[in-house]
């Protein structure tokens, strides 16, 4: 793949169109990103913390190893794109595009992040830190959760209908107000399904 780690940026970036490039340490806290497409780029250590992403589109990207702390996506597409080892903590996701969207993560600091109200059937969560992560109005349908930590993160009219949560832990889910039939749970953690009953799970 094409690199251009040095790429020369101002106030705004200078392309509206970047593809096959590949980003090592860039600092997009302080730029205008806004209406820039991102097709097929690899992003290393790069920071977008603190940061209004409004729409961008990444198409088959990749993020290793970037901060997205209390950064916010307002009407950006995010297609076929992967996280991994990336902070998103308070990380807002709730304002992107739903059109086509794609994600996944791998061993990914999530905690307060926030994916209210999207549609995200089929996505994975690989060893991912989700606490206090908002998962309310998610459709996570067929969604693969493995090994992630769930302590209180917010499950509300959550679509869980065939996820596998079998490998996580920590959560607490009202399966009265959730959809969880065909989802997969260990027998070891059932204790989330039945926190609101206030019993002993011996």
């Amino acid at each position: 793949m094409p690199s251009n780690n040095h790429l020369q940026m101002g106030s705004k970036m200078d392309n509206s169109y970047i593809a096959d490039t590949t980003f090592n340490g860039s600092n997009f806290s302080q730029k205008d990103l806004s209406q820039t497409e991102f097709e097929a780029c690899t992003f290393i250590n790069c920071i977008f913390s603190n940061t209004t992403l409004f729409r961008l589109q990444f198409i088959d990207c990749s993020f290793n190893a970037c901060d997205f702390s209390a950064s916010t996506m307002p009407n950006t597409a995010i297609r076929d794109t992967a996280f991994n080892d990336c902070k998103l903590l308070g990380t807002s996701f709730e304002d992107c595009s739903k059109l086509l969207l794609s994600m996944d993560f791998m061993n990914c600091q999530l905690n307060m992040a926030s994916f209210y109200g999207l549609p995200l059937k089929g996505i994975t969560f690989d060893e991912c830190s989700m606490q206090e992560t908002d998962l309310a109005g998610t459709n996570l349908k067929n969604a693969l959760l493995r090994q992630c930590d769930l302590q209180a993160a917010n499950f509300d009219n959550t679509n869980l209908q065939n996820a596998d949560l079998s490998t996580s832990y920590n959560f607490s889910i009202d399966p009265e107000s959730n959809k969880v039939k065909g989802a997969k749970f260990s027998s070891a953690e059932l204790i989330g399904l039945l926190h609101k009953y206030e019993i002993d799970v011996v």
